[in-house]
């Protein structure tokens, strides 16, 4: 799949509507469309990474930033203070269906480990 057909890259473009819920210059946060708990939101850098692999790798700082991000969702999502998990599935034997790196920020409600 190149950048052009990515579902992420065309979220972040306006190409696609989402549920915008956080921003930063190099960072989006939008809700998922097929929510596990009440608070399932997905964050992307705004550039194109396929995986936390290639994120890691990317220059530096932007993986603190995607992180970052997470946290200001779970704060403003009200989650920080309870709890809330952070999920990067990296490669299709994790689970990853989009290849556009993106964390999830899941909370809301008890979550089990292990987790799948």
């Amino acid at each position: 799949m190149s950048e052009a057909d990515c579902l992420f890259c065309k979220i972040v473009a306006g190409e696609i509507p989402a549920e915008i819920v956080y921003e930063t210059d190099r960072t989006l946060a939008f809700r998922d469309v097929n929510p596990q708990a009440p608070t399932h939101v997905l964050v992307v850098p705004r550039e194109h990474h396929r995986d936390a692999a290639a994120l890691a790798a990317a220059d530096q700082g932007l993986a603190d930033e995607v992180l970052k991000a997470a946290h200001a969702v779970a704060s403003q999502e009200g989650v920080a203070e309870s709890g809330y998990r952070l999920v990067f599935n990296t490669g299709p034997e994790a689970g990853q269906t989009v290849f556009h790196v993106h964390g999830h920020v899941i909370g809301g409600r008890g979550l089990k480990w292990p987790p799948g």
